[in-house]
């Protein structure tokens, strides 16, 4: 263990049976807040933060800055929206600020930093972080991405840029045409790995890793730590420091959360019915398909309901033009494919639809995190049709909760609700295992709780509450759960 000074904050590092020992404490203590005066951070990167309106730094700042700055290898187990994009960025623009120090005015920049991210805008999210937080300092930045032109982002990187933020496939792309060389690398940053095992990018983070200097400090982090994740940490990093703030399925504590359970056919009607009765002001939904996104934007849009779709075939100018429009509030819905998933960041969302459960189950965590940010509460509301069941189960499994089911409402499944799902079982359904192709996955066991305890029976509400799992413990008709800090945080 080693202590920050000043903070009364331990900090476990490295791979030692301490880590797992002493888990539970060190989960309670990352929640010790500080100031970002106290993170060694220098006087241009305060003025940034300060910019911005932050006050006090998340907790994956507070344990992971400091780690950084001293030059450790580390991994970060945090979801989106936990503010760890600045826990990367502020001790990197510090650290490559000092080394370009001394740097003469007409001395060609070369890249010291690579930030590599699975979506484009995930990656675009990243770099207007860079871009923020240097704005006082003389670190600069570009983002590289498919889906556009290469010329701009070419032109760029001839006239010399400090840090690289990318999308594999691009960053592959520009460094067989020699545009791109990374000998001279003293940061990697891998945002997102679990998502970019999930998108098939192993191959091409491999390739690009072969390229680096064996000579690094190494970032790496994700909301979760499959089999392949933990094999490459082993490979890439050098005893690092593993820091995990908040677990994946935490997220349910600021979202209120229902499952309608409603046929395909009657799907869209009980959306408009929602969007209508409920006040869904600022909404985003999800379905399976990128063919599913358009059509169902396409059919609220013929009902007077604002909509667009963003997926991974639209151009690179169709899918900011369709992010901008929501947050404006020019949009009331937003139809999204998993893709983009954790590329979103847009505040204020007030209800997120899952139109088709996710045949991934962590996927659904990540969906529903695009509310109840920061502090914020939010509803999460999912379709489950009877071909889904099964996957409803591996959810509440993974969370460990029962979902609360509206039962009462206007397109009822036929088949009725279904009985609890049993949370102590390990067993996947068989739709599962097909999908996972015998690929070893973690177990729901230990991803989280329920706010009422976990467990128990499955509550059925009428009246449009959220609830607990149990049925003593119902939540009463209209009661909110606003968790608002006292402070400003940077959630990107």
């Amino acid at each position: 263990m080693q202590s920050l000074p000043n903070m009364g904050l331990i900090v476990l590092s490295g791979r030692s049976p301490i880590l797992a020992e002493r888990r539970t404490y060190f989960e309670v203590r990352t929640y010790i807040l500080t100031q970002f005066e106290d993170l060694q951070l220098i006087a241009p990167l305060l003025r940034a933060v300060k910019g911005q309106g932050y006050t006090e730094p998340t907790p994956i700042q507070v344990q992971a800055i400091p780690q950084i700055l001293d030059g450790r290898d580390l991994i970060g187990l945090a979801q989106t929206g936990t503010g760890k994009t600045a826990a990367f960025a502020l001790p990197v623009i510090q650290k490559l600020d000092a080394l370009n120090l001394n740097r003469h005015p007409k001395a060609k920049r070369h890249i010291q930093a690579l930030v590599i991210a699975p979506t484009r805008e995930l990656a675009s999210q990243i770099g207007k972080s860079f871009e923020t937080y240097g704005s006082y300092t003389k670190v600069n930045h570009t983002t590289i991405f498919g889906g556009v032109s290469q010329n701009p982002q070419a032109k760029r990187l001839r006239r010399g840029v400090n840090v690289v933020v990318g999308t594999p496939g691009r960053l592959l792309d520009l460094m067989n045409q020699g545009l791109i060389r990374l000998d001279r690398l003293e940061v990697l940053i891998l945002d997102e790995a679990d998502r970019m095992l999930d998108m098939g990018f192993m191959p091409d983070i491999k390739r690009i890793i072969a390229a680096l200097p064996d000579k690094r400090q190494t970032l790496l982090f994700s909301a979760t730590m499959p089999p392949d994740i933990q094999k490459l940490t082993r490979d890439i990093l050098t005893d690092p420091v593993e820091i995990e703030v908040e677990r994946e399925s935490t997220t349910v504590d600021a979202i209120d959360q229902k499952v309608f359970f409603v046929e395909k056919n009657d799907k869209r009607k009980l959306l408009q019915h929602l969007i209508t009765e409920e006040n869904m002001h600022r909404t985003l939904v999800f379905t399976r398909t990128k063919h599913g996104a358009d059509r169902l934007s396409q059919q609220l849009s013929r009902e007077r309901i604002r909509s667009e779709a963003i997926h991974g075939d639209k151009s690179q100018r169709a899918r900011e033009i369709a992010l901008k429009n929501f947050k404006q509030g020019k949009v009331q819905v937003l139809v999204a494919t998993d893709v983009v998933a954790r590329g979103i960041d847009v505040d204020e969302i007030s209800h997120v639809v899952n139109y088709d459960l996710p045949n991934e189950t962590e996927s659904y965590v990540h969906r529903i995190g695009r509310t109840g940010r920061a502090g914020a509460s939010g509803m999460a509301v999912s379709f489950c049709a009877k071909d889904e069941r099964n996957f409803l189960e591996d959810i509440e499994r993974l969370i460990q909760m029962l979902i609360p089911v509206k039962a009462e409402h206007p397109y009822q499944s036929q088949y009725g609700v279904p009985q609890p799902t049993d949370l102590t079982s390990t067993r996947r359904s068989a739709a599962s295992r097909k999908r996972a192709g015998g690929r070893n996955r973690r177990s729901g066991g230990g991803y989280g709780r329920n706010r009422n305890g976990g467990g128990g029976r499955r509550s059925f509400s009428g009246n449009g509450g959220g609830g607990g799992n149990k049925s003593r413990n119902k939540r009463r008709d209209g009661q909110s759960h606003n968790h608002q800090n006292q402070s400003k945080s940077p959630q990107a």
